[in-house]
């Protein structure tokens, strides 16, 4: 069985290293609507146990290298004593990034998704328990790599984040607009190499607002620190 649409044909659908088409299949239609369904479930008793507890969960989205590690490193440095983090991380395979959080006052859980290109919200329940700590404030989770698949997923999180950084070009959001259309905010990153890059903040602003109309937008640069004022600012608005 196919790991990530519940399928029966596993290694041929061209999303997953398949190569059969699923939108003419009703069998299958159904089977995806059903693992959507069940995760949609789950996701909303993480939503509850979530907003039981006082904690604002933030789903944060990307291409891999959009710099999502580096930005949580610098934020929980600013936030460490000020306002209470934890984050899920989840990769397919290795701890590196848990190791990068770690020692930030935050506690840190790494998922390894194995085969899956994104998190669901069953492994998200699973880790609940172990990482909110008594008085976590913000919950930030750090999604796979990817800026397909973890649109489709809810966790539990009360909105999601889309990272775009400067090497990926302005014109992201046309391509994949359903991340961008779905999100509440989107953060440019890496903004100390757009003049290097010649990257064009209005042409990217546009494409932005082409699929997501009045979307709010941040630029930063979490190796020089400008901007991230403004970023830390809007977490503590949500404490």
């Amino acid at each position: 069985m196919c790991t990530e649409c519940g399928c029966g044909e596993a290694n041929k659908h061209p999303h997953h290293g398949h190569a059969h088409r699923h939108d003419h299949d009703p069998r299958v239609v159904e089977v995806q609507q059903r693992v959507l369904a069940h995760n949609d479930h789950i996701a909303h008793h993480n939503r509850e146990r979530l907003d039981a507890r006082g904690v604002t969960a933030i789903n944060l989205i990307s291409s891999p290298g959009s710099g999502k590690t580096f930005l949580l490193e610098k934020t929980l440095d600013a936030l460490n004593g000020k306002i209470k983090c934890a984050v899920i991380t989840g990769d397919q395979q290795t701890d590196n990034d848990a190791r990068r959080l770690a020692n930030k006052g935050a506690k840190i859980v790494q998922i390894q998704t194995k085969t899956s290109c994104h998190l669901n919200a069953e492994q998200v329940a699973a880790v609940l328990p172990d990482v909110l700590e008594e008085g976590t404030q913000l919950l930030f989770i750090e999604n796979v790599g990817n800026l397909v698949c973890p649109t489709a997923f809810e966790l539990g999180e009360h909105f999601k984040v889309a990272l775009l950084s400067t090497p990926e070009g302005e014109d992201k959001p046309e391509k994949y607009p359903v991340l961008f259309a779905i999100a509440k905010l989107a953060l440019l990153t890496k903004m100390d190499l757009a003049e290097l890059l010649d990257w064009d903040l209005k042409a990217c602003q546009r494409s932005i607002q082409s699929v997501h109309p009045g979307m709010m937008t941040l630029k930063l640069s979490a190796k020089t620190g400008a901007g991230m004022d403004a970023w830390l600012n809007y977490l503590a608005s949500l404490t």
